[in-house]
């Protein structure tokens, strides 16, 4: 297997440095998986993970090139999530195009995971000394057990919110915070900063689930690039679903109890349409988007070791515009 290797880049926009990296550097013994890989990286994505690596070895006085094979485990642990993730849910689209397991099928998908882990961990092992690869190993367990206690959540209409925020933190906030503490392991930061980026990144992670939880109810397909409402046929408890039923409405909680009933993917258009406007009217959207706000605030604070390093006006940025996002969604 050929390990990732720095390119030439130069453009200063970390987005396009990924980018380019990936086109010019990503490669397995394997075509058939790399391929799968490929389609599912040329799909898009906003490479947040591997963009706050970079800073966060940026905010401690590295440069961002050096560090971009490391950036890029981070989104291709990410890649190999979702494809299992497709497997599980039996979703047919991912950022607008065939899921893996569509053209691929399950078999080939779940291998196509299995082998990416391994080629990740077999090149970090080689190339980084710990805590790294202790953190990376943790990290995966984490997303694993995230996974399936939110499976064990299905149609449980009485999910306490902390039992929402912990599935949140180990199924997303977890890589966030994972990416942001290694970037500054690399780059050679105190054990402050190394803290206080990984608080960001735990932060701003369930604040970026919130609002995928959001956006879940309000956007439309083109712009999730997969069908609306999907979290509503698989039957999950999400945040706005959790701070609704806690304003007490009963039709709400009747008409959830009704459709969840029915099992997983028994809800039309029809249904769903009735159950978002239920969640909005019992002040889901609302209390969800003050929430949001509330964990990019905590992430925004806890950069406070990082002074007036120029990176770190730009993770504020980043924060902000989950807030941003999610204030737009008023409905």
């Amino acid at each position: 297997m050929k390990p990732l290797q720095a390119g030439a880049q130069s453009e200063r926009d970390l987005f396009a440095l990924v980018e380019a990296f990936f086109k010019t550097s990503f490669s397995t013994d394997n075509a058939l998986i790399t391929e799968a890989v490929q389609r599912m990286l040329a799909a898009g994505g906003k490479r947040l993970r591997p963009r706050l690596l970079l800073l966060a070895a940026e905010a401690n006085g590295a440069g961002a090139r050096e560090h971009l094979p490391l950036a890029a485990y981070m989104e291709l642990i990410h890649v190999g999530t979702l494809i299992h993730d497709d497997v599980v849910d039996g979703a047919q689209t991912r950022r607008g195009v065939n899921a893996t397991a569509v053209d691929f099928g399950n078999r080939v998908s779940v291998l196509a995971g299995d082998y990416l882990f391994a080629w990740i961990f077999k090149n970090v092992t080689a190339n980084y000394a710990p805590p790294v690869p202790n953190i990376l190993a943790t990290t995966l367990a984490e997303i694993t057990d995230g996974e399936v206690l939110q499976h064990r959540a299905v149609g449980k209409l009485d999910l306490p919110l902390t039992a929402y925020v912990e599935i949140a933190i180990k199924k997303t906030a977890a890589l966030f915070a994972a990416s942001a503490e290694c970037g500054a392991i690399a780059a050679g930061a105190t054990p402050l900063r190394v803290r206080a980026l990984r608080d960001f990144g735990l932060c701003y992670g369930v604040a970026f689930q919130m609002l995928d939880d959001l956006l879940d109810l309000t956007a439309s397909e083109a712009e999730l690039g997969k069908p609306v409402g999907n979290d509503l046929r698989e039957r999950k408890m999400t945040v706005p679903l959790i701070l609704a039923l806690e304003s007490g409405s009963a039709s709400l909680r009747e008409a959830l109890a009704r459709s969840y009933s029915e099992g997983a993917r028994g809800n039309g258009r029809e249904t769903n349409a009735h159950l978002i406007a239920e969640v909005g009217q019992a002040g889901g959207f609302a209390r969800t988007r003050e929430a949001i706000a509330s964990y990019v605030e905590r992430a925004k604070l806890a950069l406070g070791p990082l002074g007036t390093a120029p990176a770190r006006a730009e993770l504020v940025a980043l924060a902000d515009a989950l807030a941003r996002d999610s204030a737009a969604r008023a409905r």
